[in-house]
């Protein structure tokens, strides 16, 4: 079963475009927060990674700070 995976992003940030793209291209699943204009969500994002950065995803609980591309496949087992 794959781990729930949370995207934080802003729609101006390239580095969440390539995140995206890459979890599209490998047919992962996620959800999208766009914390540049959800203040609930960017409140979540920063109470997990205790920091303002993005990208920031949520794999199953592990917070990966940035477009960390061999983070996440390990992550995600891909």
């Amino acid at each position: 079963m794959q781990k729930k995976v949370k995207v934080y992003s802003t729609s101006s940030c390239p580095y969440c475009r390539m995140l995206k793209d890459f979890l599209d291209a490998n047919s992962i699943s996620y959800e999208s927060f766009d914390v540049g204009t959800d203040a609930a969500k960017r409140e979540e994002m920063m109470n997990k990674s205790e920091q303002m950065g993005v990208p920031v995803t949520d794999i199953g609980g592990r917070i990966i700070i940035g477009f960390d591309r061999e983070a996440i496949k390990e992550e995600l087992g891909i």
